[in-house]
């Protein structure tokens, strides 16, 4: 790992927050989902976050100049880190659990590892983050494998919806760097303007939205949530830990995610996992501590002989 890309206490912190908050976005999306549709739950989400963020900023930060000079550049960034991920996720949400959804978005790390060794020239593949991403993967392959030997599993292509959302996410994540100059709250903004211009024709043109019925008072208040902690003030931490650490590094996030939206699903929407869920999840765990690399000089200087 890069050396200039070490991650502070401070930026633990960070992290650990987003992966409780995010853990939350799928327990979110799983209860809104029944209720609306998957492009008009996408398109609430951003549309939503999108407009708290423009109240927040206020015109600060060169948010308006921002805008001018990289509307391009934030309609891509909006594409692939929001509106392409986001419509996977959610329309995989519909035949599976926010717990075994987390589980699979878990392997962003990985793809960004693999992106970043052939894009980037500071996110070089190492001995390291090789063996951590095969172990990931495999990890990957147990999660995959009931869906092909079992019929009545979850259904094979919605179990590929989100890994597809976890490589347009590792994909944005490599693509962000450009941003590190930008201040975050301002990068947030731009992304989620960007993907809410791109989601709304698409939301009216497949959802027909204004035939719906008006969601229920718990399926609303997931909406809100969604957009309002796990979108708008999610990005605001995202893209700080990112010009704190890196993308390799800020993609472990999701190793945080699981445990959090398990762990509500289990309390809230009576979820269950089986053997091959947990067993997967462990090697994506395992995989993401290696890539990672800390436990690693963690017991190397443990073990090292002291001298005199």
């Amino acid at each position: 790992m890069d050396s200039n890309n070490r991650m502070s206490s401070l930026t633990w912190g960070l992290l650990l927050l987003l992966g409780l908050i995010w853990g939350g976005s799928f327990f979110f999306a799983r209860i809104a989902v029944h209720d609306v549709p998957p492009l008009t739950l996408v398109l609430l989400r951003l549309l939503l976050a999108a407009i708290a963020l423009h109240l927040y900023l206020a015109g600060r930060f060169g948010i308006y100049a921002a805008l001018r000079k990289h509307w391009l550049q934030f309609l891509l960034l909006g594409l692939i880190n929001n509106a392409v991920p986001h419509a996977l996720i959610f329309f995989g949400q519909t035949q599976m659990g926010a717990g075994l959804a987390s589980i699979l978005n878990a392997t962003t790390p990985i793809w960004t590892v693999l992106i970043g060794n052939q894009l980037t020239t500071d996110e070089r593949l190492s001995s390291a983050k090789l063996i951590g991403s095969l172990t990931g993967l495999a990890g990957t392959v147990v999660l995959l494998a009931p869906s092909v030997t079992n019929s009545a599993a979850v259904p094979f292509w919605a179990l590929l919806l989100p890994i597809l959302a976890a490589i347009s996410y590792g994909f944005a994540a490599i693509y962000a760097k450009r941003f590190k100059g930008i201040a975050p709250p301002v990068v947030a903004a731009g992304q989620l303007t960007g993907s809410s211009l791109i989601m709304l024709p698409i939301a009216l043109l497949f959802d027909h939205p204004w035939t719906l019925a008006t969601p229920p008072a718990p399926a609303i208040a997931a909406i809100l949530s969604l957009a309002l902690l796990s979108t708008a003030f999610a990005y605001i931490l995202y893209f700080r830990i990112m010009a704190l650490a890196g993308a390799t590094n800020t993609s472990l996030v999701t190793l945080l995610v699981p445990p959090s939206a398990l762990l509500l699903g289990f309390l809230f929407l009576d979820e269950r996992l089986g053997f091959s869920e947990f067993a997967g999840m462990a090697l994506i765990g395992a995989g993401l501590i290696v890539i990672d690399g800390r436990l690693y000089l963690w017991i190397k200087n443990s073990v090292r002989p002291r001298t005199a």
